[in-house]
């Protein structure tokens, strides 16, 4: 389908009375845009996807769990606290 024409408006340095195309407003998606979602058809995740992300979130908060009880750790927040709480106004 072609887009709408108009005529050139009086005084105009184009030729009165001959058509001209206005201009479409709408974006255009772009050539890579279209090619990624040919590419990548499938929209969410699979069984396996998520079994992965569970278990690489379990090794993280099992390691994030072995720093924080720490004896190192629980010490230094310990002072902290202490510190905090001994301050004098």
């Amino acid at each position: 389908m072609l887009p709408p024409t108009t005529s050139a408006p009086a005084g105009s340095p184009h030729l009165s009375g001959v058509p001209v195309a206005e201009p479409d407003l709408q974006p255009r998606p772009t050539r890579v845009r279209d090619r990624l979602r040919r590419l990548h058809a499938d929209d969410g995740m699979s069984t396996v996807e998520y079994a992965i992300g569970t278990l690489a979130a379990a090794a993280f908060a099992a390691v994030l769990y072995t720093v924080v009880s720490g004896d190192s750790i629980v010490s230094a927040l310990t002072a902290l606290v202490e510190r905090a709480l001994s301050v004098t106004f």
